[in-house]
C-alpha cells in the first residue's frame, strides 16, 4: 500500500467507493474536492480523500479506457462509479487494493447506488481485468489518457515548455512530499529533524534554499509533530517557504535594498490560508497587515497566526480597491501572492485540473494585472514588491511580469537565482539539487521601485 493510500480502517470499502464516486461527480460538475470532503462523515473522510486523490490523478487514463468499452456515456452516477473502478485498477507500481476485492465492493457499492446498474458496472470492470493490457494501451494512445490532464492544459504546457512539457505533466501525477518549515524563532531545521528521530519519524534536511524546511519520508497527522500545536513548526510546500525570505530580504543582491528594519510596514496583500503570513512573522519584527477578499478565508490567517503566537492587522476587502482599506501610509514591502490557475500544485490538489477551464486562464491574467496596478502606487520608492504565483503557466508569470515592466518606467526587476523566475518541479531548475519531488511549480518576481 503506497504512503497515500488509505489505512485500513473498520469502513467498508464499498462506502468509501461510494463517497469517492459522490466526489468524482461533484468535481465533473464544478465543485471542489475540498467542499465535498468537508461535507463528508469524519469516519469516512480520510480513506475518501485518499481514493479521491488516486482516482482523480488518473481519471484522465479511467475515462478514455472507460470511452472504449462504452462508447454511449451512462448516467453520471453509474460513469463516476465506473471512472472510480477504473482509476483504482489501474496497472500501479503499488495498487490500493487488490483487483477482486475492489471489483466486488465497487459491485456492492452499485447495488445501493443504482441497483439497475449493478450488473453492468460488475461487466465493464471485469471487461477491463481481461483486458487490461490492450485497453490501458489503446487509452494512452489519447493524450487525455496518456498525462491525466485536460487536452487544453496539455497544449498551454506544451507551448510554455517545449522541452520539458512532459516531464512537468509526470510530476504533476506524482504523490507530493509533506514538507514542514520550522519556525525560525524557535530553533534550526536541523535540531528539528533529531527531534522527530527521537519519535521515530524519519526526515531530512531540504538545504540552503528553504533552510527551515524539513521533507517527511511519510506523511503523518499534524498531531504526530513536536511542537505542532505550540507553533514551532507549520506544513508548507518548499516552493512557498522562498516567498517570505524575498519579502524581508534574506540573501539578496544590492539592487533589491537592504534587507527590512524592525517595525517595516508590510502588506500581504492576498493573505488566506496564512502560511506565508505566518513566515513573515518568524523571520522578522513587521507591522504587517494581512489582507484578503473572503472574511471566512481571513479567520483561518487569524487562527495560523493565533497558533504561532503572532499578531498582524487583518483586513477584509478586495486589494484592487485600496481606497476601501488603504490608511495611505505607503509600505514598504508588499508580498502578492495573486490568485492564479493553481497548475503548480496539481499534485497536492488533483481535482483543480478537472475544474480550470481555457477561458479562466484570461480571467484570472487581468485579476492579476489590476492586483499590480493597484498596489504598485502604495509601495515607498526603494520599496519592494513580491510578486507570486503557484502557477507552471507563463502567461501567469514572466509574461505578466514583462507586460508590468513595460507600463512602468519606476519598476525594475531584480533576478535572484534560484528565487527568481518560474520554478518547475523539475532538477532543471538552477540551485534545487534536492531533487524534483521537494518543490510545487511556482513563479516568483522581485520588483523594485527606482
Amino acid at each position: 500500500m503506497s504512503p497515500t493510500s488509505p489505512s485500513p480502517t473498520s469502513q467498508p470499502l464499498s462506502q468509501l467507493l461510494s463517497r469517492t464516486a459522490d466526489a468524482v461527480q461533484a468535481v465533473r460538475e464544478g465543485r471542489s474536492l475540498t467542499d465535498v470532503l468537508a461535507r463528508c462523515p469524519a469516519e469516512l473522510r480520510g480513506g475518501t480523500q485518499a481514493l479521491s486523490f488516486h482516482v482523480l490523478r488518473w481519471m484522465g487514463s479511467a475515462q478514455a479506457a472507460a470511452k472504449l468499452m462504452v462508447p454511449k456515456n451512462p448516467p453520471p452516477a453509474v460513469d463516476a462509479l465506473l471512472t472510480t473502478g477504473i482509476a483504482l485498477l489501474w496497472p500501479v507500481k503499488d495498487p490500493p487494493y487488490p483487483d477482486h476485492t475492489l471489483v466486488d465492493q465497487a459491485v456492492t457499492a452499485a447495488r445501493k447506488r443504482t441497483p439497475a446498474n449493478a450488473a453492468f458496472v460488475n461487466a465493464v470492470l471485469r471487461r477491463f481485468l481481461r483486458e487490461r493490457e490492450a485497453l490501458v494501451a489503446a487509452a494512452q494512445r489519447d493524450p487525455q489518457g496518456a498525462f491525466n490532464h485536460p487536452p487544453w492544459w496539455i497544449e498551454r504546457v506544451r507551448k510554455d515548455w517545449p522541452q520539458q512539457w512532459q516531464a512537468v505533466l509526470q510530476a504533476s501525477n506524482e504523490h507530493p512530499p509533506m514538507t514542514l518549515r520550522v519556525n525560525a524563532r524557535h530553533g534550526t531545521a536541523e535540531a528539528y529533524v533529531a527531534r522527530l528521530a527521537e519519535r521515530g519519524i524519519a526526515a531530512r534536511l531540504l538545504g540552503s534554499l528553504a533552510p527551515q524546511a524539513v521533507v517527511l519520508a511519510r506523511a503523518v497527522p499534524v498531531t504526530q509533530l513536536p511542537g505542532f500545536a505550540e507553533g514551532e513548526v507549520s506544513v508548507q510546500d518548499a516552493a512557498a517557504q522562498l516567498a517570505a525570505p524575498l519579502v524581508v530580504g534574506r540573501n539578496l543582491p544590492p539592487e533589491a535594498g537592504a534587507p527590512l528594519a524592525a517595525g517595516a510596514r508590510v502588506l500581504d496583500a492576498c493573505a488566506a490560508p496564512g502560511g506565508k503570513t505566518a513566515h513573515l512573522l518568524e523571520l522578522a519584527d513587521l507591522d504587517l497587515q494581512a489582507l484578503d477578499s473572503d472574511p471566512t478565508r481571513l479567520t483561518r490567517v487569524k487562527d495560523t497566526l493565533d497558533r504561532i503566537r503572532q499578531n498582524a492587522q487583518l483586513s477584509a476587502a478586495d486589494a484592487r480597491h485600496p481606497a476601501t482599506w488603504w490608511d495611505g501610509k505607503p509600505y514598504d514591502a508588499i508580498l502578492l501572492d495573486a490568485p492564479c490557475s493553481a497548475s503548480g500544485i496539481v499534485r497536492r490538489h488533483p481535482d483543480v485540473r478537472w475544474l480550470r477551464r481555457n477561458s479562466d486562464i484570461g480571467n484570472l491574467v487581468r485579476t492579476q494585472s489590476e492586483l499590480l496596478e493597484a498596489l504598485w502606487p502604495l509601495l515607498k520608492p526603494g520599496g519592494r514588491l513580491v510578486y507570486a504565483t503557484c502557477s507552471l503557466f507563463r502567461d501567469e508569470g514572466q509574461a505578466q511580469v514583462d507586460a508590468f515592466l513595460q507600463r512602468h518606467g519606476d519598476a525594475k526587476s531584480v533576478q535572484s537565482l534560484p528565487f527568481t523566475g518560474h520554478l518547475l518541479p523539475l532538477p532543471e531548475n538552477p540551485g534545487m539539487a534536492a531533487g524534483p519531488a521537494a518543490y510545487d511549480g511556482f513563479f516568483y518576481a522581485l520588483l523594485v521601485k527606482t
